[in-house]
């Protein structure tokens, strides 16, 4: 919404991380809009206007700050907007920016009719969704032309734009200059050419360390690597109807509060999608000073439960999550590492890479199906016992047919519920698949070995009564309660 000030001014005025992508600041005596913690010199209070969204600021004729960077400002907490239409709807537009779909196919997807899509979303965001899109490849298009030497043909296409002079013509048009003189303009580094690394921003403080120890943990070998404080892994999208597939790297620049994300240019057409799964994966949307102040309640019970600063996992890739989650019923992490190992290597799709380690994609959906009328003997051999393995099996069909909505949820627990309909899932697998797959920042797998250890002093009934305390966050209270059994283990 737009606003004057009603406290806004002051927040701006504090440069405080809490804030960040919260809202926005049009200055109507520069004509740019900004992050609240820029540190250009402050704008009296009389010329700034404050927005929810960029893409309000630049329907309102604000062009994107050089400095503060608008497009590095972290995402909002899907919390309070979990079951909004809106929200699905922006996330969506935001990973499809480039894909050319239409919102009327994003309507048919979230089932509702276009026409009430727009009025939702004008009611929340104050623009169209059309502007809303325009916003996204505009801003996916800054990144491209500042962080990278593609072309800006390349730029181009990879942000949506479909041709060279409808990019040149918009561009212009919102930001008063050419693709080509934006790039002359802006602060640029020494880039090489290949290179293909973009910044996502998020609020500090971020338990780094901590996020890479649990990934490491959970790392399928062949698909994922972590060394030298850098996750690397493969990926695979479809475009265009057809498979692309390549790496991508991911590093914390903590003093920017980014991390640098590198992909392999082959994937360059789908990199909206790929930027849109690391936000999950990794959680950047997260406000930890909220979170804490929710769960430091936890600290009563144990002053080493929960810590500022940690992250809710996500997932890159909701199948190869799920599946690794089924493996992962009843035996070790590192066993469950092992036989996800043995399916990536027997039907993983082979890649060639130059980082060590990473040799397949993880299999798709439609491969499982294709071994149905022997999966059991097929994945038998794998030392994947039989309910595993019909389970797996049932959640590619899922997959497949949309029969479960693994990636926009509006109720998580109606999904829960679905996924509990499955052989061989219960409640623990559900609530750890609502968890990671789904972002569901209040999912709690209760029965969870970990998370009982952890709470050892109380009974089962006593620790749900104890977690009412931690909605709507006690995902991130069983992450916290995680990394505190790791935090115990012996050094190796």
């Amino acid at each position: 919404m737009t606003q004057k000030n009603n406290g806004f001014y002051e927040a701006f005025k504090s440069k405080d991380p809490r804030f960040d992508g919260r809202f926005f600041v049009g200055v109507s005596s520069t004509g740019i809009y900004c992050r609240p913690v820029c540190k250009a010199k402050l704008p009296k209070e009389e010329n700034c206007t404050f927005y929810d969204t960029s893409a309000e600021a630049e329907a309102n004729g604000y062009r994107p700050c050089l400095i503060c960077r608008p497009e590095l400002a972290p995402g909002t907490s899907t919390t309070d907007a979990i079951q909004s239409l809106s929200y699905r709807a922006s996330k969506m537009l935001e990973e499809t920016c480039s894909s050319g779909q239409s919102v009327e196919e994003i309507a048919q997807y979230l089932d509702c009719s276009d026409r009430h899509l727009r009025r939702v979303f004008a009611s929340q965001y104050h623009v169209s969704p059309i502007q809303y899109l325009q916003t996204c490849r505009l801003l996916l298009a800054k990144t491209l032309l500042t962080d990278t030497k593609l072309s800006i043909l390349d730029v181009a296409m990879a942000s949506g734009f479909g041709s060279l002079r409808r990019f040149n013509d918009v561009f212009k048009e919102h930001y008063k200059l050419t693709p080509t003189g934006f790039r002359k303009n802006a602060k640029t580094k020494e880039l090489q050419p290949e290179d293909i690394t973009v910044a996502l921003g998020y609020r500090p403080p971020y338990n780094w360390d901590e996020m890479l120890t649990f990934l490491s943990a959970r790392a399928i070998p062949g698909v994922e690597v972590i060394k030298n404080q850098t996750y690397y892994r493969t990926a695979s999208f479809i475009s265009d109807n057809k498979r692309i597939k390549g790496t991508i790297a991911v590093s914390n620049d903590s003093k920017r509060n980014v991390l640098k994300v590198t992909v392999d240019v082959s994937l360059l057409p789908v990199l909206p999608q790929v930027l849109s799964r690391v936000r999950h994966l990794f959680d950047l949307s997260c406000e930890p000073q909220i979170i804490h102040e929710k769960l430091s309640v936890m600290n009563k019970l144990n002053p080493d439960y929960c810590h500022l600063g940690t992250r809710l996992p996500g997932s890159f890739e909701p199948f190869e999550m799920c599946v690794r989650a089924i493996l992962g019923q009843q035996i070790t992490v590192k066993a469950a590492r092992t036989l996800a190992g043995r399916m990536v290597d027997t039907f993983g799709t082979p890649i060639e890479t130059n980082i060590d380690g990473l040799t397949h994609i993880f299999p798709t959906p439609d491969k499982i199906i294709s071994l149905e009328d022997n999966i059991e003997e097929h994945l038998g051999l794998l030392g994947i016992i039989k309910t595993r393995s019909n389970t797996i099996l049932a959640l590619a069909h899922a997959f497949e047919d949309r029969s479960i909505d693994f990636y926009h949820p509006a109720s998580p627990q109606e999904e829960i519920e679905k996924l509990i309909e499955l052989p061989g899932i219960g409640m623990w697998s559900a609530q750890y698949i609502a968890m990671r797959a789904m972002g569901w920042t209040d999912a709690f797998p209760h029965t969870d070995l970990g998370v009982m250890k952890a709470l050892d002093t109380l009974k089962s009934k006593e620790i749900l009564e104890a977690a009412e305390m931690w909605r709507p966050w006690r995902g991130y209270a069983t992450i916290n309660l995680w990394n505190y059994e790791t935090r115990k283990e012996p050094k190796k």
